[in-house]
């Protein structure tokens, strides 16, 4: 069983991140959006981001953790939710952009590429995908999850090739410069 398979430690991490959301990651994506685009959120935890994103998207939550899905099903018992894993995100549905805020770092670096690689395939032709990082060099353990953080210059590397990266720049959540928004186009 898993962090995030425990009511005890989602409560705990839903009061951790009160006040935090990523309305300003949102912003700068919807530049790249038309409203009403079908957006799939990787990772929603307790819903915040989720519930920006429908503001101006068709946007559909999924998370690895029953846990966070009943949480959010209770209080919207109609929102369109799946339960899905970040790296093998399987799912037949299709979707214009798929939007994840400090998720993907859970991964391994080997298996980022991966990830990339089914978002492509997830992603309608001209496909936009956003994610956000922490920023360094390191790969940490807490409560048993990892956590992995990259540079600019790696990020770009690992999309140069399968990606049109149309934003990829430093921003600050906790510390100056401490995490990196990659925003990018499937070709």
């Amino acid at each position: 069983m898993g962090f995030y398979d425990r009511l005890d430690s989602v409560n705990s991490y839903i009061e951790m991140v009160r006040g935090y959301d990523g309305r300003a990651i949102i912003a700068k994506l919807d530049r790249h959006l038309p409203a009403g685009a079908a957006v799939l959120e990787l990772g929603m935890g307790p819903g915040v981001d989720l519930d920006i994103l429908a503001e101006r998207s068709t946007a559909t939550g999924s998370d690895n953790s029953a846990v966070f899905l009943d949480l959010y099903r209770e209080r919207h018992p109609k929102a369109d939710l799946l339960q899905l894993d970040a790296l093998t995100i399987d799912t037949e549905r299709r979707f214009d952009c798929i939007y994840s805020n400090k998720v993907l770092h859970h991964l391994r670096r080997e298996d980022l590429s991966v990830s990339f690689v089914r978002q492509r395939k997830v992603l309608q032709d001209g496909g936009i995908a956003c994610h956000s990082f922490w920023r360094g060099s390191g790969e940490e353990y807490h409560e048993g999850m990892r956590f992995v953080s990259y540079h600019e210059d790696e990020l770009q590397a690992l999309v140069a090739s399968a990606w049109e990266v149309l934003e990829l720049s430093v921003y600050r959540e906790m510390d100056d410069d401490d995490s990196v928004l990659l925003i990018m186009r499937k070709v």
